[in-house]
């Protein structure tokens, strides 16, 4: 059984009392939290506007700016040896005081995003009337499901989910109040009920896509007002009699929820919504920068290789021939998917939660593709150690997260980013009403050429 950190008492207490505090909404509770946030945005500003935290190096402005401190980014922080913490609480903290759905045991969607939004711990009626809402406002505007119904099933889903989102600015409630004239304090406000709508038809929106390109002639169900958002999600995509996929979807949309600033989805929300455009554009950029190789398709990569490794292996799956696998892919010339992270370097915290998920249910100890998972992890570190190129050679959460949609029949692999797209959401939105809040301007860093920063260099 792999360890969880143990959640401190004196966290527990303090989550505890943030959970049980207040039964206010959502926006009331930002009306509270925001003024004490501008207050130390402002006292920082004032006393330490000059102070240096860091040094700008040559390979930072020539490696992607890999490691420079230069963002705010509120929700979540990511240790290199602890993982991300949302506001405080690691991934187990999370499990333990974030509310369920109404006969589940894993935390939702909902109540992720109230601890993202309020940095507090939501009451599990707090969370199921976050859940009422985005039922109530989860269904498509016929102008958009025409639209979507209009593409090519040989569009890529992600394409479809970007140009969907970016069509849903037809409603923008902070485009419209910003052409008639709105104080910059109440940017926040617009912003903030454009995402929480955003966030409520994107179940709709993705699902749709999926039953025009996978399922085509198959009527899409109604939303059931009692329903959270995940399991909405999960019937609309046709698999609502799953209750295990259900949970599992629930873990993994909140697992993937946020996961700092700097990677590139919720780096390209962040810039575009700096811009001051609503943040159906915002996200709907963020969505491109997901879709890309190096960031979203990495599950669907790892399951490929393992697929590819089972086909191979056949019966005799042995830590041996493990071995001898992943070193063919290494002397390739390839890397191991699924191993490595550009920041971590310890086990993810999200893999070792769906490693926890995968060991509570029979069926999925018993699956073929995750036992063939489990057998890798305990092969793999050692391998990439041996190997030398591997600066973390321990797996991400990819290294489970695709292989447990594919048992559970969610076979089609271009169709995975998408569900990371409707997780993702969870905290770029977010950021973009505290960024509105807080009132961040517009993100402009200084660019060199070659010849000038040959220039610096020699001076």
């Amino acid at each position: 059984m792999l360890a969880r950190n143990i959640f401190s008492k004196a966290a527990l207490r303090e989550a505890s009392f943030k959970r049980f505090a207040s039964t206010k909404s959502i926006r009331d509770t930002l009306k509270e939290v925001i003024p004490a946030k501008q207050e130390q945005l402002k006292k920082l500003k004032a006393e330490h506007s000059q102070t240096v935290v860091g040094d700008i190096k040559v390979e930072n402005i020539i490696g992607g700016m890999r490691g420079l401190k230069s963002m705010l980014w509120d929700a979540s922080v990511l240790d290199p040896n602890e993982g991300i913490r949302f506001h405080g609480l690691s991934i187990p903290d999370c499990q333990k005081v974030l509310p369920a759905a109404p006969g589940g045991k894993e935390m939702t969607a909902e109540s992720m995003l109230w601890l993202l939004l309020t940095g507090q711990v939501p009451t599990s009626e707090q969370t199921r009337e976050l859940s009422a809402e985005f039922a109530a406002k989860g269904e498509l505007p016929k102008f958009l499901e025409d639209l979507v119904d209009s593409f090519p099933a040989s569009l890529h889903p992600m394409t479809q989910l970007s140009m969907g989102v970016a069509a849903l600015n037809h409603d923008s409630q902070f485009q419209a109040a910003y052409e008639r004239g709105i104080k910059k304090s109440e940017y926040w406000t617009y912003t903030l009920e454009d995402c929480l709508t955003l966030i409520a038809r994107l179940p709709a929106l993705a699902a749709r896509i999926y039953r025009n390109v996978y399922k085509p002639g198959v009527q899409i169900p109604a939303l059931d007002k009692n329903l959270d958002l995940v399991g909405n999600y999960v019937k609309l995509l046709g698999y609502g009699d799953n209750h295990s996929l259900t949970e599992y979807l629930r873990l993994y949309i909140a697992l993937h929820g946020d996961h700092e600033g700097g990677n590139a989805s919720a780096h390209t929300a962040h810039l575009v919504g700096s811009t001051l455009s609503d943040p159906y554009l915002s996200y709907s950029a963020a969505l491109l920068a997901l879709a890309g190789p190096l960031h979203g398709l990495a599950n669907q990569e790892v399951l490929r290789w393992q697929l590819a490794m089972q086909k191979e292996l056949g019966n005799n799956i042995t830590h041996d021939n493990i071995k001898e696998y992943l070193w063919k892919t290494l002397k390739s010339g390839q890397v191991v998917p699924g191993y490595g992270h550009g920041v971590l370097r310890n086990p993810d915290p999200r893999f070792i939660a769906l490693q926890e998920f995968c060991q509570g249910r029979p069926e999925l100890k018993d699956s073929p593709i995750i036992q063939l998972v489990n057998k890798t992890f305990e092969v793999a570190p050692g391998v990439l150690k041996e190997h030398g190129k591997t600066k973390n050679p321990y797996p991400n959460v990819d290294a489970t997260s695709g292989c447990v949609l594919y048992h559970y029949g969610l076979t089609e692999f271009k169709y995975y980013t998408v569900i990371f797209g409707v997780s993702r959401a969870l905290g770029a939105l977010t950021q973009l009403v505290w960024a509105k809040a807080l009132g961040l301007p517009l993100e402009r860093p200084k660019s060199v050429s070659l010849d000038v920063l040959g220039k610096l260099v020699k001076a």
